[in-house]
């Protein structure tokens, strides 16, 4: 990399990057999870089934909307849909949701922060800003996986009769 031709350096939220957050994020709430629990207790479920892939892409709106189709998704999974959330029953999907959004305004700041560079300093600056993003990105894929598993274990405990393991 030649620090004296900044117009030669990447942008720290490349248009991999980008693929990659749109592809995880189809992959952190399976369509699959949702339709078993409409089944289940449909009528928690606040928004119809198109709202799970079409909650990411609105802008403003995706900071909350998925979350709280996972959460609709949860408490229909769990063995009784209509009790009151325990404490800390919801952790693993607060720490998911967290990192993600967490992540994504990290990535916006190094974004702004490129886009605005002069200096070999500043693109060094936008390109931490990016590296804690992409950290975070890596931790809310692992806690995403981990959710998937969770509620995939509570639905087929919930089908088959057997007590979940979240529970």
């Amino acid at each position: 990399m030649d620090v004296r031709r900044p117009d030669r350096i990447r942008s720290p939220g490349g248009g991999r990057a980008a693929a990659a957050g749109v592809s995880g994020r189809g992959v952190a709430l399976p369509w699959g999870e949702r339709k078993n629990a409409q089944v289940w207790a449909g009528d928690l479920q606040s928004r119809k089934p198109g709202w799970a892939i079409g909650g990411w892409f609105i802008p403003i709106g995706n900071l909350w909307i998925p979350r709280g189709i996972a959460v609709d998704i949860w408490r229909a999974s769990r063995r009784h849909p209509y009790a009151a959330d325990g404490a800390r029953e919801l952790t693993l999907l607060n720490a998911w949701w967290v990192c993600w959004a967490a992540g994504m305004v990290l990535d916006r700041i190094a974004a702004q922060l490129y886009n605005a560079a002069e200096t070999a300093d500043a693109y060094v600056t936008a390109s931490v800003w990016a590296l804690a993003g992409y950290g975070l990105d890596i931790v809310a894929a692992v806690l995403a996986i981990l959710l998937v598993r969770r509620l995939t274990s509570m639905q087929h405990a919930k089908a088959t009769g057997m007590i979940p393991a979240a529970q």
